[in-house]
């Protein structure tokens, strides 16, 4: 984990926002996030990785980071990694491929979800869940034409 102001101010929001959250594994949330940014090789990066689900799952906007003092560059990528409402799943992916700090964290983000070790138990939804995710992985690295 790189340690810098802007990081711990976005690991403050990221566990403010998520504190009271469980994952599908049934372990706090806020433990995925914190994963992602461990992945993660600069101050940049780290912080949208740990606030990567914050602006989808939350009350808290863009803009509300932005007044916290978020630079544009976060901000940016966390619009590209936030998943709006009505937008197909593999659209949204695509469209992470435009900013490489979306496309960074998003695949650090899917390989923590893919992750099946996490999952005491698995249904056939959770398996087609890892499907779709494995097909956005490799959508990412550009190992899939577009459809």
């Amino acid at each position: 984990m790189i340690y810098t102001p802007v990081t711990k101010k976005a690991m403050r929001v990221m566990f403010e926002a998520h504190k009271d959250a469980w994952d599908k594994s049934g372990v706090p949330y806020v433990f995925h996030p914190f994963h992602v940014a461990e992945q993660m090789d600069d101050e940049v990066s780290t912080a949208v990785a740990l606030l990567h689900d914050v602006v989808e799952d939350t009350d808290i906007t863009l803009n509300d980071l932005r007044e916290m003092g978020f630079s544009e560059e976060i901000c940016t990528a966390l619009s590209y990694l936030t998943h709006r409402e009505g937008v197909p799943y593999m659209d949204y992916v695509r469209h992470i491929r435009e900013n490489p700090v979306a496309v960074k964290v998003k695949l650090a983000d899917l390989a923590h979800n893919s992750d099946l070790t996490r999952f005491d138990s698995m249904t056939d939804f959770d398996y087609r869940r890892n499907e779709k995710y494995r097909a956005a992985i490799a959508l990412l690295r550009g190992e899939e034409a577009d459809k």
